[in-house]
């Protein structure tokens, strides 16, 4: 008799360990993810910012889906490098995600990073804040065709401000450019902030930054926006036509979504889509964009992962054709 107790106590054992073998309950082909452990989303910019402010409605959101903890966390450095960077070498199990910028598809060709978009899966896009060609409201522009004339008749005459060599907003104004064969003189700035200041107090004769960052200066009469270069009109500048309603193809907009890192499990990756095509849905994140002038332009993380290919292959060829690859 105590021979067989002996046995049966010893099999429960084995049944035991082996159920709990992993130390997390979560299976090895993660089809219990996330099996009550904390996730984490990494910022790859300083808090109170866009992107970690919406990083941060989607984390809350992101918590009920899932029904566990999620925390975000700031990693700065390198325009964003040092952030992902961490993410792509993290463990590929899900359990951090990345905060995934425009900018995410052009470090590569900026220099700071063998890092793109290639290295990680897509869980969704939110948002996206398109380019807003501005200037002053006592500029003899009142189009966008009568500024693009002018800078073909004027090469290099046009200062057109942004938020830092190499930035969206940098890329917007090249892409001009680039599509009307003209040519502007490039001024720098620490932010689109400054940008703004500069043009409002006729430093420079335009910027190419987003609707919300000129918004309160275009409401109070001081500067006028001549297009938007998104993909359809920006809800806080209904009335300003888009470029390609003006018959110009050309779309520059910020993005902002979430990914993981490329080897994470399928069926994790299918988990953390699911739950995040519903929390990038849901109306408080909805809401928070739009009360901060940004688009809710959710595409699903396929159709994001094809989107960031395109934006990789064009900054690719554009940035080094913009001699500011970094050294």
């Amino acid at each position: 008799m105590r021979t067989k107790i002996a046995m049966l106590a010893a099999g429960a054992l084995v049944l035991a360990l082996a159920a709990c073998g992993n130390g997390s309950g979560e299976n090895s082909d993660g089809s219990d993810f996330p099996a009550g452990k904390q996730v984490t989303i990494v910022v790859p910019y300083s808090a109170g910012g866009a992107s970690d402010l919406t990083a941060r409605a989607y984390a809350q959101e992101l918590e009920k889906e899932l029904d566990t903890s999620v925390v975000v966390t700031n990693v700065t450095g390198s325009s964003g490098a040092i952030g992902l960077e961490q993410v792509r070498s993290s463990k590929a199990d899900g359990y951090t995600i990345a905060y995934m910028p425009v900018e995410s598809a052009m470090l590569k060709a900026l220099g700071f990073t063998d890092l793109s978009t290639d290295d990680f899966s897509f869980l969704g896009r939110v948002m996206t804040i398109p380019a807003a060609v501005t200037v002053r409201a006592d500029s003899p522009w009142d189009s966008y065709e009568d500024f693009v004339d002018y800078a073909r008749e004027h090469p290099g005459e046009i200062q057109v401000g942004n938020s830092g060599t190499g930035s969206i907003w940098h890329v917007a104004a090249a892409s001009i450019e680039q599509e009307e064969d003209v040519e502007f003189t490039h001024v720098p700035f620490d932010g689109a902030a400054p940008a703004v200041a500069a043009l409002v107090g006729g430093n420079i004769q335009a910027v190419t930054v987003s609707p919300s960052e000129v918004q309160s200066s275009v409401e109070s009469g001081e500067l006028k926006v001549l297009t938007v270069l998104g993909d359809e009109r920006s809800s806080i500048l209904p009335d300003v036509p888009t470029a390609s309603e003006l018959g110009v193809d050309l779309t520059v907009q910020g993005w902002g979504g979430f990914a993981v890192p490329k080897d994470t499990p399928d069926e994790v990756v299918a988990v953390l889509q699911d739950a995040s095509g519903s929390a990038m849905n849901s109306d408080s994140v909805v809401d928070f964009l739009a009360e901060r002038g940004y688009e809710h332009a959710y595409l699903s993380g396929p159709d994001m992962d094809a989107a960031a290919a395109e934006d990789l292959a064009r900054f690719s060829e554009l940035i080094p054709q913009l001699g500011i690859v970094n050294s």
